[in-house]
């Protein structure tokens, strides 16, 4: 088979590699669309490498068709599923552990499965289990206009909260409001700080972090849970230990990939039962800003990279898909 290999000068190249071989209580998927996450550009430079006994190429959710599965299981051979991984969705095919596989909500397309399992477990992750979110609770979410911005944006407004998000452009701030924000802040020419403690935050989903961190958890509401993802905006900031621990907030840090697959197992199980329906229904939507051939990873990469996506960008296996 075919996989996107990062090659001299980070290059990515389609290139032949092994076959996948699933191992017990694995199934083969033929990979029809695997969607695009930032950590891919932290693999591709060498600084997020997978969990043992992953490939060694990029891509941690995919859509696609069950082409082996194992005989005690709920999936069988030609089952559209999508799936969570721990890397290697940029291929032609991937064996991933059976409670990882989800079945692609009824009337949603490849392209839109393909764009729902990272970015939907991290937020419910996030929100749910390390944020302990309840309806009424005000969430801030950075990059609001990003994959992970419009899962979380909607399932907050889903589970009855209030949403602050910031972007970085007047066009994906009507972006965020058309999910549902109440409160859009554009980091370009408005003042975070000063936001936050107009509309103190009980939650903070963060893939930002850098110096204002410190100054941003002054302004949160009593017993706030600021989370952590990532640090694009520097991993450095100051923080008066005085406000923090008499305020009573909570500072998380957290990632999806590295959590024990009994965890990730029991997310994707409460994704099932609780945001399925609203799929099938529209009530929730997995949001596209382009579809291109894996040939051309490279381009979509660039897309992430000069930030300019609202929603997702999914690689397309032409072959598998036709």
């Amino acid at each position: 088979m075919h996989a996107v290999l990062v090659a001299e000068k980070q290059r990515l190249v389609w290139s032949a590699v092994p076959d996948p071989v699933p191992k017990a209580g694995e199934l083969l998927i033929d990979v029809h669309a695997a969607a695009l996450n930032r950590a891919d550009l932290l693999q591709r430079a060498g600084n997020y490498p997978p969990p043992p006994g992953w490939p060694e190429w990029m891509g941690l959710e995919v859509a696609g068709v069950v082409a082996e599965a194992p005989a005690d299981s709920r999936w069988k051979a030609g089952d559209k599923v999508c799936a969570l991984l721990g890397g290697g969705g940029y291929a032609e095919r991937v064996a991933v552990p059976v409670e990882m596989v989800l079945p692609v909500p009824e009337g949603l397309s490849m392209i839109e499965a393909a764009a729902i399992p990272e970015v939907f477990a991290t937020a419910y992750l996030n929100l749910c289990i390390e944020g302990g979110m309840k309806a009424g609770e005000t969430v801030l979410i950075q990059a609001g206009a990003s994959g992970l911005g419009m899962a979380a944006i909607q399932l907050v407004k889903s589970l009855g909260g209030k949403v602050m998000t910031t972007v970085s452009t007047a066009e994906k701030a009507d972006f965020v409001r058309r999910l549902g924000a109440d409160i859009v802040i554009n980091r370009t020419v408005d003042d975070l700080v000063a936001a936050l403690e107009e509309h103190p935050v009980d939650i903070a989903l963060d893939c930002v972090g850098g110096r204002e961190l410190g100054r941003c958890l002054e302004k949160m509401a009593i017993g706030g849970r600021w989370i952590v993802i990532a640090t694009l905006g520097g991993p450095m900031t100051k923080i008066d230990m005085n406000t923090f621990f008499r305020r009573g907030i909570k500072l998380i840090g957290s990632t999806l990939r590295s959590r024990p697959s009994e965890m990730k197992a029991k997310i994707l199980a409460d994704l099932e039962r609780s945001l399925w329906q609203s799929f099938s229904s529209g009530t929730i939507k997995p949001v596209i800003y382009k579809a291109l051939p894996i040939a051309q990873a490279e381009e979509a990469h660039a897309i992430l990279q000069r930030r300019e996506n609202l929603g997702k960008v999914v690689l397309l296996v032409e072959g598998n898909a036709q």
